[in-house]
């Protein structure tokens, strides 16, 4: 997808080519005066050209209107003016309302320079739910910055394998103390003889079953049951939101069956900027 347009129009252009790249659809800017001086090569007839233009008469997409018609280019207009001259040759023309614009003269492109990027968007949202454009595909487009901070999945930030503090039932609780202590997360995961994680033992319960004989007890009668958990493809975000909602620092990642497969820690998540 090719999209141009002069001025305003054509500032606009950039970013609605920036917003069709970052959700799926291929697309970049090119300037019609380059284009009437070689970057006309740059479009194909596998293409589709979107031109932007308030009046439909800017004179400058002339060759490049031209082009779209020898090589069969279909033609998107984005105008104010369905009787103009880029209206009439257009495959399909996208005729908006004449508004006064926000410029006390009426003059400099404004409220028309917005409603041309609000039917930017809408394309390329509509094609973003048309092909089914995920969050992780979004992903794939913005690895850099706070969005893609946002988009990391849990399973990516989290502690795996013999990093895990996990028991299974049955187990003493001196053995609970030393993986609570050596792991460093304040808690321990007991998992029934399916691996399943069954319960948790956290400070708050040693705190609650503190007596004489904690040590000659087993982890079966200390554990909190129907422990707190999240899906190992849950946006790390997300993660975030729940564990401030449940005023926890630490939750277990488990699969469809409920078996554990890592555990996060709130300090994970905001080393990774996820906040």
């Amino acid at each position: 997808m090719v999209i141009s347009g002069v001025g305003k129009s054509g500032h606009i252009g950039r970013k609605i080519a920036a917003t069709m790249a970052s959700t799926g659809t291929s697309a970049y800017f090119v300037h019609p005066t380059e284009a009437s001086h070689g970057d006309l090569g740059m479009i194909t007839s596998d293409d589709l050209l979107i031109l932007l233009s308030w009046s439909g008469e800017t004179v400058e997409l002339g060759n490049m209107l031209a082009y779209a018609k020898r090589f069969n280019v279909p033609v998107v207009s984005v105008t104010s003016n369905a009787d103009s001259l880029l209206s009439r040759n257009s495959t399909v023309a996208i005729s908006l309302p004449k508004v006064q614009e926000a410029c006390p003269h009426g003059l400099a492109p404004t409220t028309s320079a917005i409603l041309q990027l609000a039917v930017g968007d809408a394309l390329a949202i509509a094609l973003l739910e048309r092909r089914g454009f995920s969050a992780q595909d979004f992903k794939v487009f913005h690895p850099g910055g706070k969005l893609g901070s946002q988009l990391l999945l849990a399973r990516e930030l989290g502690h795996t394998g013999n990093f895990m503090p996990l028991l299974p039932l049955g187990s003493p609780m001196g053995d609970a103390i030393i993986q609570m202590s050596s792991k460093g997360f304040g808690v321990v995961g007991i998992a029934d003889d399916a691996g399943k994680l069954v319960g948790v033992i956290t400070d708050g319960d040693l705190r609650r079953h503190m007596s004489h004989d904690l040590l000659l007890e087993t982890v079966d009668s200390v554990m909190s049951h129907s422990p707190r958990t999240i899906r190992i493809d849950m946006l790390a975000s997300a993660a975030m939101e729940l564990m401030q909602a449940q005023k926890v620092t630490v939750l277990f990642l488990v699969d469809d069956l409920d078996v554990p497969n890592g555990i996060l820690h709130i300090h994970d998540l905001l080393r990774a900027g996820v906040a």
